[in-house]
This record gives C-alpha cells, structure tokens and sequence, in this order.
C-alpha cells in the first residue's frame, strides 16, 4: 500500500515539475483577446457553463509573409494537466503587417463537469498542424460543480494524502520505521507531496490563488521539505521489549557420571 501511494504521489509531482516549456516562441501573431467585452490579459476571468461565451479575438501580423489560421483554442490547465480545452475550427487568413478581428460563440455548457475555480487558461490560434501562432494567457474563475474532473481529482489526492500519513505514523507508533534517519525522512516524503499537491487544489477550488507554477512548486516542494524533515527526525525505533514468555530458562544439564550412578 505505501509504494501505491507513493507511486501515486510521485506520478503527481513528476507532472508537476515536468511540464513541457510553452510554445510562446513559435508565435508569429500578437493577439488582443476579449471575453464578454472583458479584456482577459492579466486579469481573472469568470466563465459560467450554464450560459454561452462570446469570445473576441484580435490578431496582428507583424511579419512579411501573410499568416494562415486554422481554429482557436480555449484551455484550462493546473498541475501540468489540461482539465478543459474546446477548439473551434474557423480558417481565416491575416495579412502582412495587417490585423483581422474574429469573434468566436462558444458553448461551455459541459464545462461544468470538467472544472471548477481558479485555472490558469489560455486562448491560442493554431494553423493546420496543430501549432501555436499566437497566445493569451489569463486565470479563468470556472463556476463548475465540486464533482467535476477538478474536484474528483482533488478529492483523490486528499485520500491517497490520509493515508500516506496513516501508513507513517502508524509505521512510527509500532517501531517500524528503519534505523537510518534518511530513509526515515524519505518513509514521509509522499505525505509531504501529497499535502502540497491537496493544498494547491484546495486554494483554487475556494477560489483562492490559481495553481499557478510559481505558486503550486515552491508550495509542494516546501510540504515535502517539511514532512522529510519531520521523518529525518523522528526517534530511533527502539527493540521491542522482552516478554515474559520470551524469556528462556537454562538448565543444568547432567554429567554423563551421574547417569552411571
């Protein structure tokens, strides 16, 4: 069970820190990108599924060469994983050192069961092999259903947390845990990352502070940091004290003189 859980957590740290680095240097096309009349650029952006989204989008081809776009994509992502993304396919084309306006009508309407709160999200335009021309970046305030992708996940990270920390602390009641102090620490190393990762979850869902990379690292890191030091710390496991039926009595044993007698 605890290597379970520890492959769980791992898995959740590796996604974490391993995300690949955004496609921002491929653009070609600067893009002004408005939700509802709001300008979503540095600003956090309130996305309802029970009602349509108009999305307005301004692309601006400073190059030589005309710029061929295939469809826009509205994302979600948090802990390096994408919990929603919609792509509408609409081809146009925006000429040298010129700009197009487009407006986009999405409908989220099951956007609900995908996500909920604050989510790092962004709006691309992709051309037809499915690369990145131009990016926004903005927090989206997703007002979906706790039972919702987000939330489920959230919700299993809080289980395999618990019992990360039971399987520990029991392992510490019971003078279980091994003799050397490191590897001490390293028996509470998924509890701490678990901690992290259910804390991050838990700030955007209660709308909080967006998992965020320069948030959601240094928040798991530290939970880790402070769980293996804790670990590294605990007291040496004592023997177990002997009982009384552990107890051996040795008795003399006769000489073969007194068989004799």
């Amino acid at each position: 069970m605890g290597r379970v859980i520890a492959a769980g957590v791992a898995l959740g740290l590796c996604l974490l820190v391993g995300a690949p680095p955004a496609s921002a240097e491929q653009a070609s096309l600067r893009l002004q990108v408005s939700i509802d009349q709001r300008p979503i650029e540095d600003a956090t952006i309130p996305i309802d599924p029970a009602n349509q989204v108009e999305l307005q989008v301004v692309a601006t081809n400073s190059g030589t060469a005309p710029v061929k776009v295939r469809s826009v994509r509205l994302s979600g992502v948090a802990l390096a994983l994408t919990f929603f993304a919609y792509d509408t396919t609409a081809p146009f084309e925006v000429p040298a050192r010129g700009s197009v306006s487009r407006t986009f009508v999405l409908d989220l309407g099951d956007l609900a069961g995908q996500a909920t709160g604050l989510l790092p999200s962004s709006v691309e335009l992709l051309d037809a092999g499915r690369v990145t021309l131009g990016e926004v970046t903005t927090v989206a305030d997703v007002r979906g259903s706790f039972w919702s992708v987000y939330g489920v996940f959230g919700l299993a990270m809080l289980v395999l947390t618990i019992l990360a920390w039971v399987t520990a602390l029991l392992a510490l009641a019971r003078h279980r845990l091994a003799p050397n102090r490191w590897r001490r620490g390293v028996r509470f190393l998924p509890a701490g990352f678990g901690t992290g990762l259910v804390a991050v979850i838990s700030l955007s869902v209660l709308r909080l502070v967006p998992p965020e990379p320069a948030i959601e690292i240094p928040v798991v890191l530290g939970a880790a940091a402070i769980a293996f030091l804790l670990g590294y710390l605990t007291p040496h496991p004592a023997p177990p004290a002997a009982t009384e039926s552990d107890k051996t009595v040795q008795l003399p044993v006769p000489s073969t003189q007194e068989f004799t007698r």
